[in-house]
């Protein structure tokens, strides 16, 4: 599974052989199967750097090259509250159209297995929400305060006036 592939792809040209790793198309599996709105991630694997690490292919994705043939198995956890279907058909069509145009090779098939539904889109909504109500209400506090000073200085400036309008009067 993880031996390199030959392909003689310019037999009439006769310009030499191009050789993929598995390592190459599971990067390529990975991040289409990432880009696609709804995806969360490939399961098992940590961060994009462990998805690029050199020789080594991304946990979560299995392919299987025959000749130009490509079949692929990726295992992803999708955001809750997405349509899993029409998630799992675009990243289906992600992955055949990044690997058919990087590489000239023919997609077979790709199997999405969805292990895990991720909650951390919707929490990180909560908290934006909630950091966006605590902000509107510091501002309209500090409004109120802006405003009550603003009276406390009139009310001070009137009182001065009254008590030089009474000295004068008294004088």
């Amino acid at each position: 599974m993880n031996e390199n592939v030959t392909i003689d792809m310019e037999r009439d040209q006769d310009n030499g052989q191009i050789t993929y790793a598995n390592e190459v198309i599971s990067t390529i599996v990975s991040v289409a199967t990432n880009e696609v709105d709804g995806i969360s991630g490939i399961a098992g694997a940590g961060s994009i750097s462990g998805l690029l690490a050199k020789n080594k292919a991304p946990r979560g994705v299995r392919v299987e090259m025959d000749g130009k043939d490509v079949s692929v198995d990726v295992s992803v956890t999708v955001d809750y509250g997405m349509p899993i279907q029409k998630v799992g058909r675009n990243a289906q069509e992600n992955v055949r159209k990044s690997i058919e145009s990087m590489t000239g090779l023919h997609v077979e098939k790709v199997d999405l297995h969805v292990v895990g539904v991720s909650f951390e889109k919707e929490n990180e909504e909560l908290q934006q929400s909630q950091k966006l109500a605590l902000s509107i209400e510091a501002e309209e506090e500090q409004h109120a305060l802006e405003e009550s000073t603003v009276e406390i200085i009139e009310e001070n400036e009137l009182q001065k006036e009254d008590e030089l309008e009474t000295e004068a009067t008294e004088e």
